[in-house]
């Protein structure tokens, strides 16, 4: 059944520009702010962080969005759902890295994406450190930018394929110590690849990926916010994204967690990393029986 076009679509090469000046326009401000001495707060039990600068830089873009789209939905990182709306909706994490932040590490980006009935097209993701913006558009390819607006197309550089890869991980803030499948992966990673980083900031890894730095990323029931962007991104440089299983990987918003997870690379290496994280399912019940060291303990 055909769809109706949407009249109310916003002009993508509009909201392009939008984006990567509003993403830009936090980044000096959490430049700015991490100058000076950052109060980061516990956000829930899950060990997750906040910090005044994660909420100003948030309402630095929320409020640009809804002057110029009110009637866009909105979904942001720290302060939930603005006037959603089930066709067009703005995500914003106005701080990916907080955990880095904290500790002094200079590893953080901001994250934009629209949506369109849940699935991104158009993602930016902005680097306040290096002064760089990466962004991409639905159907027409991944884009770098420097001191100016101009984009100039990414494409990602092909590696020679490796004898072990170097690939990154991330997992959400509410999978447990003892998950069974995000321990059988992290083995199965630890033991086949030659590095896995855990960046804390999952928009630089997809940031890398879309560059060719990394040979790919595996993501176990990730947060949902920042994903859409990363994912459009690094499609849009030519990498493969997949379910876990091989399957056809679900972009939509929304998803649950359990559907959110994947596996990210070049098009060439998309099946061996599939094989590989697949591996993990023959590990998992030995994995299962065995008890995490609890911190308390050792006594921390």
């Amino acid at each position: 059944m055909d769809v109706e076009p949407n009249r109310d679509a916003p002009d993508l090469r509009d909201a392009h520009r939008f984006a990567v000046q509003a993403a830009r326009a936090a980044g000096r401000l959490l430049r700015r702010g991490v100058r000076g001495e950052v109060h980061a707060r516990a956000k829930d039990d899950s060990g997750d962080l906040v910090t005044d600068l994660d909420l100003a830089a948030e309402r630095l873009i929320v409020d640009r969005i809804r002057a110029r789209w009110p009637e866009h939905g909105v979904i942001a990182e720290e302060g939930g759902e603005y006037a959603p709306d089930t066709t067009w909706a703005w995500l914003v994490d106005p701080l990916d890295g907080t955990n880095n932040v904290a500790i002094g590490l200079p590893a953080y980006v901001v994250g934009i994406a629209l949506c369109e009935r849940g699935s991104p097209v158009l993602g930016v993701v902005h680097d306040p450190i290096a002064g760089r913006t990466w962004s991409a558009v639905r159907g027409q390819g991944a884009f770098v930018h420097g001191a100016d607006l101009v984009g100039h197309p990414l494409r990602a550089a092909r590696r020679p394929v490796p004898a072990a890869p170097v690939l990154a991980w991330t997992q959400g803030h509410g999978v447990r110590r003892d998950d069974s499948t995000a321990r059988a992966l992290k083995v199965v990673l630890d033991t086949t690849a030659r590095r896995v980083l855990q960046l804390w900031a999952p928009l630089l890894a997809w940031v890398m990926l879309a560059r060719g730095d990394i040979d790919g990323i595996v993501g176990y029931r990730p947060e949902a916010v920042d994903l859409p962007a990363g994912v459009l991104l690094a499609a849009e440089a030519g990498m493969a994204v997949r379910a876990l299983d091989g399957g056809t990987f679900d972009d939509r918003y929304g998803c649950p967690a359990d559907r959110r997870s994947f596996v990210a690379g070049p098009p060439e290496t998309i099946d061996r990393l599939v094989k590989l994280v697949t591996a993990a399912q023959w590990i998992e019940p030995q994995v299962r029986r065995l008890t995490p060291v609890s911190l308390g303990s050792v006594g921390w």
